[in-house]
């Protein structure tokens, strides 16, 4: 039996009763815990998503495919799942500028429960699979703030915060995402937790940038979790956080109602916040349970 079956075994016996516990069927089961098996293996209820991070030396000898094979036999042996349920992706450094990349066409779908909401998950045609499971804990403060209140999703990927929000009771809430795939998929996940999408849950496609400084109206929590770097050409000009975020955050500020509250979020753990801006506070246990690597950073900021 290898390390990493045993690991695996390990994290598993830990990680079931405390996924029923907190109510989800999306979790990480393995966190590159061995360096040597560089992996972090998620479960989506009957599917099993890798992604690879290889060293350049893994790649040049050839390494990461046999250890590819052994994650597939641990994975069979400890999960149960059949070796067709296991999906494997390549982490690739960012630097192309497009976060969710296709992949695929196979539209292998699931469906996850997340703390009572429900979430549509592809295995097969993109980098990643619709929920990030980093953000669980982010996810559920949000729930739990959003009562009564007008709650703006600013690159809003797939919905999930708004979802959450919608759940927790939020007066409204508008989403927006430069893709129109990405909002459709939006709305499919409010569908699915009987959710209409509409004039009091808006489903906006768009340049968040432009579509801020357009809009005159004012919400009481706002998520606002851009990607590293893009350069589509659906937006003006290439987006870098770093180089970008002081504006990007002066101008999202100015659409915070008095007595509101912003979460920015960034994946760049190299990244700094600026002087010029004054956050309440750097979030400090926004990492779930299942994660042992730190993989985002959050800040809150009031106004």
């Amino acid at each position: 039996m290898s390390d990493f079956e045993n690991r695996l075994r390990k994290n598993l016996k830990a990680r079931e009763p405390w996924a029923r516990r907190v109510g989800t069927t999306a979790y990480r089961l393995y966190d590159l815990d061995i360096p040597e098996v560089p992996f972090a293996v998620d479960r989506y209820g009957d599917f099993i998503h890798v992604m690879e991070y290889p060293s350049r030396k893994q790649r040049r000898d050839g390494a990461i495919e046999q250890l590819r094979q052994q994650v597939v036999t641990a994975c069979t042996a400890v999960l149960q799942v059949p070796a067709e349920r296991i999906f494997f992706k390549t982490h690739e450094p960012h630097g192309s500028g497009e976060q969710y990349s296709r992949v695929g066409q196979q539209s292998v779908l699931t469906v996850v429960e997340e703390a009572g909401a429900r979430f549509e998950i592809n295995l097969s045609d993109f980098l990643d699979t619709g929920l990030f499971l980093d953000h669980r804990p982010l996810r559920l403060r949000v729930r739990k703030e959003s009562a009564g209140k007008r709650v703006l999703n600013l690159f809003a990927y797939t919905g999930s915060f708004s979802v959450h929000a919608a759940q927790g009771n939020a007066a409204s809430t508008t989403t927006v995402d430069l893709s129109a795939q990405y909002c459709a998929w939006t709305e499919r996940n409010f569908k699915l937790n009987n959710i209409a999408t509409g004039k009091v849950h808006q489903v906006i496609p768009g340049d968040v940038l432009q579509w801020l400084e357009r809009t005159t109206l004012q919400w009481d929590l706002i998520v606002l979790d851009p990607p590293s770097f893009s350069t589509s050409k659906k937006m003006q000009r290439s987006w870098n956080v770093q180089r970008d975020h002081v504006h990007l955050i002066e101008t999202t500020l100015e659409r915070l109602a008095p007595g509101g509250t912003l979460y920015f979020s960034t994946n760049m753990l190299e990244f700094e916040l600026s002087e010029a801006l004054t956050p309440v506070e750097e979030l400090k246990n926004t990492l779930p349970d299942d994660f042992r690597r730190q993989v985002h950073r959050a800040w809150k900021f009031g106004k």
